[in-house]
């Protein structure tokens, strides 16, 4: 959000990132919408930097009191004409008032003159200081920047306390974890040691007890506050698993499970496939899928993290390469122009946890080495341990079956003379190539996994109504926000996601 691009020979904005379009706005107010896909493969296209926020991020403005937004709308209309001497900006066509003629009258004039036009009008306490100060304000923050400012104040739980004492807090309530005895007290008088060995006697002032109080009970884990029964790490918890996800690619789980069908190796023989998937935790949507032959040794991750980071929509020649594949089978899901759009619209993250099994995943030196230049942590969880990781799993299961289904029924439309009920399953196994079978299931997990309602997502509003991993993936999008900071080549909000291509 505010990024300023070149396209098509004009300077843009990003105001929005929607279903994998990019919604711009230009210098003179013009508007635009564009896919990511087109936008970054596009001629000229060039990422200018980070340039000031013109248009504020949804959430943030949305959470703004009513009149708070209406008199910021209301500044920007005045300081518009003081600038360029109409009300809507440069190339809007409106009236230019005689006061306000950039031609004939100074800056500083022109501010003197909506200064007393708004005095007229009824605002108090506005002098042409005042109006000076909002039109900077609105070339350094844009929009956000003719807010008043006591709106823009964000409660916080915890208060106002001194960052120093809140920290001592966290570490006191860290020291004392685990402990069956622990009260608030005790929390509090470790607290106020710490504070006085780090920065010494009286240096920080320390709030009252009752504030103290209500400081450790707001920042205590829910699961454990002071005074409760100490969990121990004997015996995993019954309700299962790590802690759950609440935004997309948040935790992202790793699972394989072995298909029903063979290919054709490079030899011409038959050989077993396994798929290898990313799960979102939150969603359900499949962030990567990979099938590799069956083998003993683990699969490495990059390759996973490769499909999750990179759409293929990003990809060099994949459109080229598509097309090729759409002419060689032509039994297919969905059409060309609606298999891209499908495929630029699909969700694509880096995640921030990655949890996978150490029997099927392998780890390498250099994969540690990019997983922390993207700020992505492992997990590693062993194969015995419920929760999360044997949902994955058990989802992963059904998928290949699924799949499995699907691929032969592909192979019998393919050929129709071949339907024999006895042999059919094994002709399937030796009909595609390892990359013609991916093709396939890429295309189907856009098609219809990502569209097949499953029990275990629901929406909070309609507990009733399960929902497919897309759409919970836009649930959940909008529930975590919309601002969306760029990363090398990846998305993130707010240090996670968004969908479609990188912009």
């Amino acid at each position: 959000m505010g990024t300023q691009i070149r396209f098509e020979a004009r300077t843009w904005q990003v105001s929005g990132l929607v279903d994998g379009r990019v919604h711009l706005v230009a210098d003179d107010g013009t508007t635009g919408c564009v896919l990511a896909a087109h936008l970054v493969a596009a001629d000229g296209f060039e990422v200018l930097g980070q340039a000031t926020l013109q248009v504020p991020a949804a959430p943030v403005w949305a959470a703004l009191p009513l009149p708070a937004r209406e008199r910021a709308m209301a500044w920007l209309r005045h300081i518009r004409e003081v600038e360029t001497g109409l009300p809507d900006g440069p190339g809007s066509g409106g009236e230019l008032r005689p006061e306000y003629d950039p031609q004939r009258f100074t800056l500083a004039e022109r501010e003197h003159a909506k200064a007393k036009e708004l005095a007229a009008l009824g605002w108090t306490k506005v002098s042409r200081p005042t109006v000076q100060r909002m039109r900077l304000a609105y070339q350094r923050q844009g929009l956000l920047g003719l807010v008043d400012k006591r709106s823009l104040r964000a409660s916080s739980p915890s208060g106002r306390p001194d960052e120093r004492v809140v920290a001592a807090v966290l570490e006191a309530l860290r020291q004392r974890r685990g402990r069956r005895a622990t009260t608030v007290k005790q929390v509090i008088d470790l607290a106020e040691l710490i504070v006085t060995e780090t920065y010494g006697k009286g240096r920080v002032r320390l709030p009252a007890r009752s504030s103290l109080y209500r400081l450790v009970r707001v920042l205590a884990d829910p699961a454990e506050p002071p005074g409760s029964p100490a969990r121990t790490a004997t015996s995993p918890d019954r309700a299962g698993g790590g802690p759950p996800a609440l935004r997309p690619a948040e935790r992202v789980h790793v699972a394989t499970a072995r298909l029903g069908i063979e290919v054709v190796g490079e030899d011409g023989r038959p050989v077993a496939v396994s798929v290898i998937a990313a799960l979102d935790g939150a969603t359900g949507c499949v962030l990567a899928a990979v099938l590799h032959p069956q083998q003993a040794t683990p699969v490495e991750l990059s390759v996973l993290m490769a499909e999750m980071a990179v759409p293929l929509a990003m990809r060099p020649r994949w459109q080229e390469m598509l097309q090729a594949a759409h002419e060689g089978l032509p039994e297919r899901l969905m059409t060309l122009p609606a298999r891209l759009e499908a495929t630029a619209a699909r969700p694509a993250a880096v995640p921030e946890t990655l949890v996978f099994g150490p029997a099927a995943a392998a780890v390498t030196p250099w994969f540690l080495t990019v997983c922390e230049s993207l700020g992505v942590s492992l997990e590693a969880v062993p194969a015995r341990q419920g929760g999360m990781r044997s949902v994955a799993g058990d989802t992963v299961k059904v998928l290949a079956a699924v799949f499995t289904r699907h691929a032969a029924e592909v192979r019998a439309a393919a050929r129709p003379g071949m339907r024999s009920q006895d042999n059919m399953a094994r002709q399937a196994e030796a009909f595609f190539s390892l990359l013609h079978l991916q093709d396939v299931l890429d295309e189907w997990i856009t098609a219809r996994w990502h569209n097949r309602p499953q029990q275990a997502l629901r929406h909070p509003l309609l507990s009733k109504a399960a929902l497919t991993p897309d759409e919970m993936w836009r649930v959940l999008l909008g529930v975590a926000g919309g601002c969306v900071s760029f990363r090398g080549c990846h998305f993130e909000v707010s240090s996670g996601v968004t969908r479609g291509a990188r912009a």
